[in-house]
């Protein structure tokens, strides 16, 4: 009889043994967890700090009972494999050895705890990736004596974290050492992200790493000190500074690994040791848009290739191809999402591209609270096709960025979103999806029709050119103009744009339009390159994007709002 072994019960192991269950009947599956839970959702327990997920049981996925009733898989819990022998197939405990004929090995990864003083010594703080942690955060982090709670990490489980604790009622500072949160993002998009956070009074320090803790002599936190010097009472401290695949015990038979630790292993999930399968947090996948090994610590990616691993450790056939780095985050009422590669990634890996940014309804406007959505699309030059998205919104980002990663997937050219048939009816989209928006505004910039300007390459031409080489151009309505606009921006409302182009066109001088959201810009930008002017930019996302992207902000004299361009 055949005997599989899986280390590991979070995600991908009871994945893996369930699937090779599955796929031979006779085989004789053990399945090792060195804690006393398998199969629990740590995706979900932020949300069980703030009563969105009413209790702890409900991270409870797949019992033990379950897997030994239904899949006749011997699970042993609270029983640690603590040496793997390769090449005599055996596995260790603290008390006993166990021959495989082949092994899943899908042990997850741990938290990284920064190297803080007092950390050792302090009482009151948790990493936040195990049932254990989740039981300490809920047992002290949120008792009613903590009134103040310090987030130390803001990647996507920070940023969770930080939202519900304050949804808990508690007052929260979020630390990140990185110069924005949620990295993973342009930085534009996560400075509309921290925007959210910040407006629902959670305090967000970016650029800023925590040196100490400030404890008393029992080891009670009271305070958190910041490389910078600053003091920050705290009453309990969650770390979520990132994690470290779990791999030491096939790293110290050979195994290959990329950098950060994760195994390497190829599309059938075997790793670099023969009979050797391996899935979860602790294995690198293929980035399938550069051909290179990548990190994907999502859940979705250790059930597939925890299927995966389970069905070829008894002889199957499947294969986990890769993955691109589709992300999805919630904060508070907002969204943001990401696929594919965005301009940093794509200016590292020194691929060509071009981007263009749409603010479009998600709704109707005339659907009850309406709503928009900004997308970010990057795409090669050359062949057109789609290299990345990010969006950001409150309603319909979900399906949008899916819309999107399966078009990458399916390598489509950013010519093909507008004949895609996508789902419309009022209550979910408007008759022109933003993902269809998309399209049509790059094949207007394919046929030089339009040209767009991104805040972020306004915000340096305006730092880098004389105020007398541009012209900005607000054509919204007065009443919008006079509330605020973009510093030195004149105002001629689309309306009567026509009646002012010959004072336009007597500057002679490069012409940046904008209008609140962009499609104005882009109708004023039509009227003035079909009467001679040229050199001419729209705003991506007019000026609604520029106020949440930038503080340079000016109050209009209305005197001389009229003044000769």
């Amino acid at each position: 009889m055949k005997r599989i072994i899986v280390i590991g019960g979070l995600s991908a192991g009871p994945s893996a043994a369930a699937k090779a269950r599955r796929e031979n009947e006779q085989a004789e599956i053990i399945l090792f967890e060195k804690g006393a839970n398998i199969s629990y959702a740590t995706c979900g327990m932020p949300y069980v700090f703030s009563g969105v997920i009413e209790s702890r049981d409900n991270l409870l996925v797949v019992k033990p009972a379950l897997l030994k009733t239904r899949f006749n898989i011997d699970v042993r819990l609270n029983e640690e494999i603590i040496r793997i022998n390769t090449k005599e197939k055996i596995v260790y405990t603290e008390t006993d050895g166990y021959r495989y004929d082949t092994l899943v090995f899908a042990t997850g990864a741990s938290s990284v705890v920064p190297p803080i003083d007092n950390v050792k010594l302090a009482q009151g703080w948790s990493t936040c990736r195990s049932m254990v942690d989740f039981d300490k955060i809920t047992n002290e982090g949120l008792t009613s004596n903590s009134k103040h709670i310090t987030v130390v990490g803001g990647g996507l489980i920070g940023v969770e974290v930080a939202e519900n604790l304050k949804e808990a009622g508690k007052n929260v500072t979020l630390i990140e050492g990185a110069p924005f949160i949620l990295n993973m993002w342009e930085k534009k998009f996560a400075k509309f992200g921290e925007a959210v956070l910040v407006s629902k009074g959670i305090e967000v320090l970016s650029n800023t790493f925590v040196s100490k803790f400030d404890i008393d002599k029992d080891g009670k936190i009271l305070a958190v000190i910041t490389s910078d010097g600053k003091r920050i009472p705290t009453d309990f401290v969650v770390l979520s500074a990132g994690i470290k695949p779990n791999t030491q015990l096939l790293l110290d038979e050979g195994a290959e690994a990329i950098g950060n630790g994760a195994l390497k292993v190829n599309a059938f999930m075997e790793t670099s040791i023969k009979d050797v399968f391996a899935a979860g947090d602790n294995i690198s996948i293929k980035n399938v848009q550069t051909n290179e090994d990548d990190y994907f610590p999502l859940g979705t990616h250790s059930n597939k290739a925890g299927r995966a691993a389970g069905s070829n450790a008894v002889n199957g056939n499947i294969a986990f191809k890769g993955a691109y780095k589709t992300a999805i985050v919630k904060v508070f009422d907002y969204t943001l999402a990401r696929t594919g590669m965005n301009a940093s990634a794509l200016k590292k890996k020194g691929i060509d591209f071009k981007s263009v940014l749409v603010l479009a309804g998600s709704t109707p406007s005339y659907y009850p609270n309406p709503k928009d959505l900004i997308i970010e699309l990057y795409y090669s030059p050359k062949t057109d096709e789609i290299l990345g998205a990010e969006l950001f919104g409150e309603y319909g980002v979900d399906k949008r960025v899916d819309v999107l990663s399966t078009a990458i997937y399916a390598k489509l050219k950013v010519s093909d979103l507008p004949l895609l048939d996508l789902a419309y009816a009022p209550p979910f989209s408007p008759a022109k999806d933003p993902v269809v928006v998309a399209g049509y505004v790059v094949e207007n910039i394919l046929n030089n029709k339009t040209e767009q300007i991104s805040v972020e390459d306004l915000d340096v031409f305006m730092d880098n050119t004389l105020k007398n080489e541009y012209v900005l151009l607000d054509v919204r309505n007065e009443n919008e103009y006079e509330k605020g606009t973009i510093p030195g921006a004149v105002n001629y409302p689309l309306d009567s744009l026509r009646q002012n182009i010959d004072s336009v066109l007597a500057q002679e001088k490069k012409v940046i339009v904008f209008c609140q959201k962009g499609l104005r810009g882009y109708l004023a930008e039509s009227i003035l390159r079909h009467n001679g002017v040229t050199d001419i930019f729209n705003i991506g996302g007019g000026f609604k994007v520029w106020e949440m992207y930038s503080d340079k902000i000016e109050v209009p004299n209305m005197q001389i709002q009229h003044a000769s361009v």
